[in-house]
């Protein structure tokens, strides 16, 4: 009789603990977006290295089939609740918008502070693919007497950030004939002048602003192309109002919800296979 062995997950799930939608045990996270894994940048263990994106270097989910020197693009939840790199052994903490390892460290008055404070947690939806970050305080870190309860009014979402490949000689000429050329020509003629600058025309270096400075919302087509040729990119994290948070995600384009959703696969400690 010919029956299906069923993949193992690396540990057996318990009823008990609380993984916040992750799987038990190991697992690797790929942006909907952009097709690459969560990865510890350099494969390093400091405290506060960068987590950004990668290309997938290995490509079994089969744990005894893995190379473990891609252990820096594996993850876990631990016994706290915290996401944490395999690699390093360190949880994963937000340190101004971007994902770091953090250390345990001591702590230091006042309490909370940039310096010591509650790792946040990390919870996942398979059903809309959001990652979303808790936080027990404001993640800015404000001096004492100066708080605010603002942060607890937004969902904070975890989100791949495009990278557009530099600007050549090219781009700039044109810009340079667009403005000095076509808008006299315009004024001559009486034919409209070029219109004001988008979102798009501010990503694309009209104005001095970074990726990182532009409201999601406002983002154009232009500001979500994604053709560098570095193979890496970064992730941010993002807090969006939990009131208009339903409304704004029908007026995002579908490349903007792709940056926010992910897809968590588990790792096997065998493979399936027929048996007799």
């Amino acid at each position: 009789m010919t029956q299906l062995a069923v993949p193992l997950s690396m540990t057996p799930t318990n009823p008990d603990s609380d993984t916040s939608g992750f799987p038990a045990g190991y697992f690797i996270v790929r942006s909907v977006g952009s097709n690459r894994l969560l990865d510890v940048t350099r494969d390093d263990i400091e405290d506060g290295t960068e987590i950004a994106l990668w290309p997938e270097k290995e490509k079994s989910l089969v744990e005894s089939f893995r190379n473990p020197e891609t252990n820096n693009q594996v993850f876990f939840i631990d016994t706290s609740g915290a996401l944490c790199s395999r690699s390093a052994g360190h949880a994963i903490d937000v340190e101004d918008e971007r994902l770091v390892l953090r250390h345990r460290r001591p702590v230091s008055l006042p309490f909370p502070n940039a310096y010591a404070h509650p790792p946040p947690k990390f919870s996942y939806s398979a059903k809309t693919g959001e990652i979303t970050v808790h936080f027990t305080c404001d993640p800015s870190y404000p001096p004492p007497g100066s708080s605010s309860q603002a942060w607890q009014s937004k969902t904070y979402l975890l989100t791949s950030i495009p990278m557009r490949k530099p600007r050549t000689l090219i781009d700039d000429a044109s810009d340079f004939i667009a403005s000095s050329i076509l808008t006299p020509i315009s004024f001559l003629t009486g034919a409209p002048p070029p219109s004001p600058a988008r979102p798009d025309a501010v990503f694309n270096g009209d104005i001095d602003l970074t990726e990182d400075e532009l409201v999601e919302e406002e983002r154009g087509d232009e500001a979500e192309v994604d053709d560098a040729a570095t193979w890496g990119r970064r992730v941010r994290v993002v807090g969006v109002q939990k009131k208009e948070k339903d409304m704004m995600d029908l007026l995002l384009s579908e490349k903007v919800r792709n940056r926010r959703r992910w897809v968590v696969t588990p790792l096997r400690t065998g493979n399936a296979r027929t048996a007799s």
